[in-house]
């Protein structure tokens, strides 16, 4: 399978798209007056503790304040001694009165961004990325390896280095997938930086008052390098110079193998253009997804799920009923996960497949979602296919989707998808134009309309018009104003 990252750096937006089998499969958009701030650390506030919810609200110096759950309060207390902060935390449920109190300083990590009205999402676990390794600062002597290292050699011999080199430190890690094949001098390198930046971190935490930021995630490139920039990249494709030159550097200290992989694009066509990347994205924004054999998926987000309906569409298949609708269930399966990713769709999802008669034909959609969801990086959790046809599940959701990214809600329609049909304005317009009529009786009033009501006006409903004339003794004049919405008129005394 073919994989290339490609960037497009402007000074004003920053897009980064994984292609893989020259597909887009994913998609991270960082714009330079709303970076994003996961992954950012925070000495912060705690400006109100809810028992009720077992939550509290910290203030971290942004607009909202961060919400912070209390199975993610981890906290060395200025009041209490180590280990009885280790037996606090050996229970299995600790009131969150008894754990923080308002005004008290904490350090936290974003792990949601602010989404619609909704502040930041925090915790106190925090975790540092490097290349190969994550640092745990509270998760002392454990280790885990990444799932996507099978090889059940290569990760104990991996547990076995990291065991080595981290001996005697009182933290945690989690090997990531970058590790595999690396050697012992690589891993080590990457320990040592994540242990100068948790120090960095401790010691500007000592120093500032709260609320203040003491540890900024990597730009969007560097994280795309940290990340995604892997042995199974085959091409790294920059169009800007200035980052292209940065990424080298990074490169010639940390990972000099992968510097083949690195390009320069400097063609005068848009580089989103040139891979195609600019139309699949267009393509991503539209409410339903046609399939291969001519069925569709229709994709309906709200704020509190994520509705997916799958029909046959135009696809009446070969042999039977049952096998058409088969076939294009599991068809659908693949569009599916693949927009989920590629939207970064997350929450509680639910699918409403075609109704199946037969249980082994649900089982094959079910088991074939299942497996096409392993691909998926971020982590999901699905239910067996109810007795209604609907699967529930639901994916982490860390930033907001690509809709939300791209777009905003329809100032015509409020967010309702529809407008107002032609024939209910012209009704509409009727009621109001007999109220007016009432009050200036025997007058001239004029009436301003989108054209295409004035068109109706002029004909189909031109009879209705002549009766309210008729009967309040006044004329009505129709004036067309093109700069109007459809729902939009006005009636004014001539």
């Amino acid at each position: 399978m073919s994989s290339d990252i490609i960037i497009n750096a402007a000074p004003y937006e920053i897009r980064t798209a994984l292609v893989e089998n020259n597909q887009l499969t994913e998609l991270h958009i960082e714009r330079a007056y709303e970076r994003g701030i996961v992954g950012n650390i925070y000495k912060g506030k705690v400006v109100r503790v809810l028992p009720g919810m077992q939550a509290a609200f910290v203030d971290i110096g942004l607009e909202r304040a961060a919400f912070l759950y209390v199975r993610d309060v981890y906290e060395n207390f200025d009041d209490l001694k180590m280990e009885d902060i280790q037996d606090v935390f050996s229970k299995e449920e600790v009131p969150i009165q008894d754990l923080l109190r308002e005004g008290q300083e904490i350090l936290v990590q974003v792990g949601k961004e602010p989404i619609g009205l909704k502040g930041a999402q925090v915790t106190s676990h925090i975790s540092l990325p490097g290349r190969y390794m994550v640092l745990l600062p509270t998760a002392p002597n454990k280790i885990g390896i990444s799932r996507r290292i099978e090889s059940e050699k290569k990760r104990a011999k991996l547990r076995k280095t990291v065991e080595k080199i981290s001996a005697g430190i009182n933290a945690g890690f989690i090997v990531r997938t970058a590790s595999e094949g690396r050697k012992e001098k690589d891993l080590q390198a990457d320990l040592e930086y994540l242990l100068n930046t948790w120090n960095d971190i401790q010691n500007r935490k000592q120093n500032t008052a709260a609320p203040y930021l003491v540890h900024g995630e990597l730009p969007l490139v560097m994280r795309a390098v940290r990340d995604l920039f892997t042995d199974d990249i085959d091409r790294f494709i920059i169009d800007n110079e200035d980052m292209y030159n940065e990424v080298q550097d990074f490169l010639d200290i940390f990972m000099p193998q992968l510097k083949p992989a690195l390009q320069l694009y400097e063609y005068d066509e848009p580089i989103f253009e040139h891979y195609g990347i600019e139309m699949e994205i267009n393509k991503a924004l539209d409410r339903k997804v046609w399939l291969k054999s001519g069925g569709y998926i229709v994709i309906d987000q709200t704020e509190a799920l994520t509705a997916i309906d799958v029909n046959t569409g135009r696809y009446v298949g070969k042999r039977n009923f049952d096998e058409t609708i088969l076939k294009t269930n599991l068809e659908a399966v693949k569009e599916i996960v693949y927009q989920l990713r590629l939207r970064n769709i997350g929450g509680l999802i639910i699918i409403d497949f075609i109704d199946m008669e037969r249980r082994e034909d649900q089982e094959k959609v079910f088991n074939s979602l299942e497996n096409n969801l392993k691909s998926d990086k971020t982590k999901s959790t699905i239910l067996k296919i109810s007795e209604l046809g609907l699967v529930e599940m639901t994916r982490k959701r860390v930033r907001e989707n690509l809709t939300r990214t791209l777009c905003e809600s329809c100032p015509y329609c409020e967010g309702r998808g529809h407008i107002k049909s032609k024939l209910s304005i012209c009704y509409e317009i009727f009621r109001e134009l007999g109220k007016e009529a009432y009050k200036h009786n025997g007058k001239e009033l004029v009436l301003y309309v989108h054209p295409d009501i004035a068109e109706l006006l002029y004909h189909s409903e031109q009879s209705n018009i002549e009766k309210i004339e008729s009967e309040y003794k006044l004329k009505i004049t129709i004036e067309e104003d093109s700069n109007f919405h459809q729902e939009q008129y006005e009636i004014t005394l001539r």
